[in-house]
């Protein structure tokens, strides 16, 4: 991993803490439809993969799709927004491009939103793609969007690839195209999820990624 020369990022829960505006969005779709607001743990598991495969055994398939346009309608005028990079990362992002590596982001979030939302976060500059799903869904899984990305770089050499993520699907995901991962435990993964999922790495910190993708200067047994 930490001779990887093209590096993957997820968004939602790695780059940027995205819960208050999805939840706040999710809450207002619920509302309009008049549906009753999921418990706090259950939102919490929601996060990260796409709600047309989450959220159907909570409210049926036949509500689903005025759920996810009412969700879509707030989001992206307000949702969106509510959101923040964590600590440490613009840091790591700028020591890698330092050192001569190719980033880009692959998130199960709609390409439509990621895109602004990384410019939104001032990121755009470290990256050199942002990819993400189709608002129809075509991408249904993190490997597909993991497959568009590594498309866009020209279908590098799997053993020079890593991606960052903290979810299990994003350790999946990259799996499937035989590719390490890192695990973030900043993120929404649920207790005991990462370590069922068996990453390369699981880091608790910006330092400890910054170690685990071989940055000069970190601390390398941090994870």
């Amino acid at each position: 991993m930490s001779t990887s020369s093209v590096i993957l990022f997820d968004l939602d829960g790695t780059l940027s803490d995205s819960a208050p505006g999805i939840l706040g969005s999710l809450r207002h779709a619920f509302d309009i439809n008049g549906l009753p607001r999921l418990d706090a743990l259950t939102e919490r598991a929601l996060l990260g993969p796409p709600f047309y495969e989450s959220l159907p055994p909570f409210i049926g398939q036949a509500a689903l799709a005025d759920v996810i346009a009412a969700y879509r309608d707030d989001y992206g005028r307000t949702g969106m927004y509510d959101t923040s990079v964590y600590p440490g990362l613009p840091d790591v992002l700028a020591g890698l491009r330092a050192a001569g590596r190719r980033l880009a982001v692959a998130t199960s979030k709609p390409e439509h939103y990621a895109v602004p939302i990384v410019a939104y976060l001032g990121l755009s500059q470290f990256f050199d793609t942002v990819g993400g799903d189709e608002l129809d869904g075509s991408l249904r899984t993190k490997a597909l969007v993991i497959g568009k990305v590594l498309s866009r770089f020209g279908a590098p050499d799997p053993a020079s690839v890593v991606m960052v993520g903290d979810r299990s699907h994003d350790v999946e995901g990259a799996r499937s195209h035989g590719i390490a991962t890192v695990a973030v435990e900043w993120g929404y993964a649920m207790p005991g999820e990462l370590a069922a999922a068996r990453p390369s790495a699981i880091c608790a910190t910006a330092a400890e990624l910054a170690a685990a993708l071989g940055l000069d200067g970190a601390d390398a047994a941090a994870c």
